[in-house]
């Protein structure tokens, strides 16, 4: 056989080339944190299906936003769990709801750091809000809601390609956000569409939003491509909660090195196109990231 001319495993050799030469580049300042907020006071309560995740009242919430911003990480998306839901929803946009109130705290505990979670939300002090019920009409309904209230700086990050995963279920949990009948699938992509996806890009990006969102991210990472290539606003995915307890339990039993397929994952995502990575993962993620 005839010498080779190229040898890729010349660049291979040390990890000075490895990273010399790397493609993706996966940093900080790619990674949201979400944290989940409840009611009361020094509340930490693990979410038994994901290890390392917890409900946290709003004083936890101001120390670990805090933590996080130490840690290099520009974002996080909070989540509200209300003392009591009712059929208009009312704990969502009321001005002493728990998340408006973490994002108060937030603010003082960090004053630079993203809050992204509409009027009500951006009173408070969210540089962005990310609607997620992929509503027909949702994303230009919310910036003329925005704009008509002085709030035109705050941007809108849509959910804009959301499949009816199984991946959503420890989330469920953390958030009590189980449908009490019925499932979310009249209003959640089917898992098997592409094409579609282009269209609920699409059909965001004319309404006005910010930002795009691919949910769940891994096994979606064609159509996190696809919408990357089509579209020129920054992209976001969720490396959603099933997604991170996979990781999290195989860990567990000492079958994988939990560090190694994390950063695989993450790297994973950042490759096909995402300029924001949302994960359970990113504060163990930014303690490896230099």
């Amino acid at each position: 056989m005839a010498d080779l001319i190229h040898r890729p495993r010349r660049l291979r050799r040390r990890e000075g080339l490895r990273a010399m030469v790397r493609e993706a580049r996966l940093s900080r300042e790619n990674l949201a944190l979400p944290l989940f907020a409840c009611a009361g006071a020094g509340v930490r309560r693990e979410v038994s299906s994901m290890p390392g995740v917890f409900n946290l009242s709003v004083d936890e919430i101001a120390r670990d936003a805090a933590g996080a911003f130490d840690l290099g990480i520009p974002a996080i998306i909070l989540f509200g769990l209300p003392e009591a839901k009712d059929e208009t929803a009312t704990g969502a946009y009321a001005r002493d709801g728990v998340v408006q109130q973490a994002i108060r705290a937030v603010r003082k505990s960090a004053p630079e750091l993203i809050a992204q979670t509409a009027v009500s939300q951006a009173q408070a002090g969210a540089d962005v809000v990310a609607p997620s019920a992929m509503m027909d009409g949702q994303v230009g309904a919310i910036r003329e809601a925005l704009d008509a209230a002085g709030f035109q700086h705050v941007a809108i990050m849509a959910y804009a390609v959301k499949y009816a995963s199984g991946f959503y279920g420890p989330f469920r949990e953390a958030a009590d956000s189980a449908p009490a009948f019925g499932d979310r699938r009249a209003y959640q992509m089917d898992a098997a569409n592409a094409r579609e996806a282009m269209r609920e890009a699409e059909i965001d990006y004319a309404e006005g939003a910010d930002f795009l969102m691919v949910k769940p991210a891994t096994c979606y990472l064609d159509i996190l491509k696809a919408v990357r290539d089509r579209f020129d606003l920054p992209l976001a995915a969720y490396h959603v909660s099933g997604e991170y307890a996979m990781i999290k339990a195989a860990a567990q039993r000492g079958w994988i090195d939990e560090q190694r397929v994390m950063m695989e994952t993450l790297t994973s995502i950042r490759r096909a196109g995402a300029d924001v990575i949302l994960t359970y993962y990113a504060r163990e993620a930014a303690r490896l990231l230099r």
